[in-house]
């Protein structure tokens, strides 16, 4: 029988909240605090492999995210984290700092194939679950004005691999190997598995 009827969801994603809502998980944000340095627990390591990284980085939100719900002093609840990122073989492609990056990003995946690796970790009390779901994007050629025009439209930034998959860079992908929601930033098949587990209402 499902334990808890909440967690606390412990990213601003506008994406992520209507996932966990698609499935019927009632779920309260966890924010870091202004003092936190979200961005340098995103930061790449040298040589790190994208599963390792974004498995990483996923785990460390989550430890940053218990921490946050003790000095807050709030209700117990199983607390979700999860990190997305793109990846060119080994390279790691993450949210572009500017134009001229997003650019470059969208030139690499035009015309080729990638990966899209999103980790998913749930913590309930001392119990840590973690699964990373890989995805496969083909990507048809575009042209140097589509990639421009989508730049310009400003939908690349705070995104990793610098695109959206639900917005209007869909007219370019070719087929998807594996999640749309995994993509889009949490895949629901193994998010709806560790909740579980995790023994989490959900309305499925």
């Amino acid at each position: 029988m499902p334990q808890y009827p909440f967690i606390y969801l412990a990213s601003a994603s506008p994406r992520r909240r209507q996932l966990l809502d698609q499935i019927g998980v009632v779920h309260h944000p966890l924010l870091a605090d202004e003092v936190e340095d979200v961005e340098e627990l995103e930061a790449e390591r040298r040589g790190e492999l994208p599963a390792d990284y974004v498995r990483r980085v996923t785990l460390a939100k989550l430890q940053a995210a218990r921490q946050r719900l003790l000095r807050r002093r709030l209700p117990a609840a199983p607390i979700l984290c999860a990190d997305t990122t793109v990846a060119a073989g080994r390279r790691i492609l993450g949210k572009p700092r500017n134009a001229e990056e997003a650019l470059a990003t969208l030139r690499l995946l035009s015309g080729r194939t990638h990966r899209v690796l999103t980790a998913v970790a749930v913590g309930a009390g001392r119990q840590t679950l973690v699964e990373v779901n890989v995805s496969k994007v083909h990507v048809a050629p575009m042209s140097e004005l589509s990639i421009r025009r989508y730049v310009a439209s400003g939908e690349p930034f705070g995104k990793a691999g610098a695109y959206a998959v639900q917005g209007r860079v869909a007219a370019w992908i070719e087929r998807i190997e594996g999640s749309y929601t995994g993509i889009m930033g949490l895949p629901l098949f193994e998010t709806a598995r560790l909740l579980t587990r995790a023994r989490v209402a959900l309305d499925v």
